[in-house]
């Protein structure tokens, strides 16, 4: 094969900061893992028991491969069970639509003090770290990590879950491919996950990169 179509052939880069996930017009669905007290019967009962802290900050992660790096496959101790939350997007867009930076960036807010007083009274904090790929390698462009704490985070558990749904199985089953060497079969089990157009706080200001970013 020419470089030239080699190049040709070779998938863009995804931007930096976007927001990608398994979505409905509907709903996105959104990763966390749990021990087995709360992740069972959350998967069971379709919503998170009485014993799932409200009150406490909970991360959510529309990548799968970030959460599989996240609890190494399901396999950390404390986050055995993979959980798929499907959430509804009007929920999703709230959040984001409340959220701060986790993170001071010049030129983006006025000043830190600024800032942490945005991030002191915001129910919802957004993370951009690396996406991952099969082997849980960092790449070039980001993923979006969402802290929901108070209202965000109550609200998430009683108003925007739609659905939840146990896929360590589904985790167990994509890391034995990738073990085995089986990449092409590993890629195709993983959920499809394409572009959502939602606006989002990003390091960002006039689509130039923030410094470190």
């Amino acid at each position: 094969m020419s470089p030239i179509l080699g190049r040709m052939n070779t998938p863009p880069v995804p931007p930096r900061h976007e927001i990608r996930a398994l979505h409905t017009a509907t709903t996105v669905t959104v990763y966390q893992a749990y021990r087995p007290a709360i992740g069972l019967p959350a998967a069971r009962d379709g919503r998170f028991p009485a014993e799932w802290k409200r009150d406490r900050m909970t991360w959510i992660k529309p990548s799968f491969l970030w959460m599989m790096y996240r609890c190494g496959w399901g396999t950390k101790e404390g986050q055995e069970v993979v959980l798929a939350v499907e959430i509804s997007r009007s929920g999703l867009e709230w959040a984001l639509a409340h959220a701060e930076l986790s993170h001071y960036v010049r030129g983006v807010h006025p000043d830190q003090a600024s800032w942490q007083r945005s991030l002191r009274t915001a129910p919802a904090r957004v993370q951009w770290d690396p996406e991952r790929d099969l082997d849980l390698n960092p790449l070039p462009y980001r993923s979006l990590q969402l802290g929901l704490s108070g209202e965000a985070s109550r609200r998430y558990a009683d108003e925007w879950t739609v659905s939840v749904r146990d896929v360590t199985p589904l985790a167990r089953e994509v890391h034995a491919a990738v073990r085995a060497g089986e990449r092409e079969r590993a890629a195709a089990l993983l959920p499809v996950e394409t572009p959502l157009d939602l606006a989002a706080p990003r390091p960002v200001r006039d689509g130039s990169p923030a410094p470190g970013m």
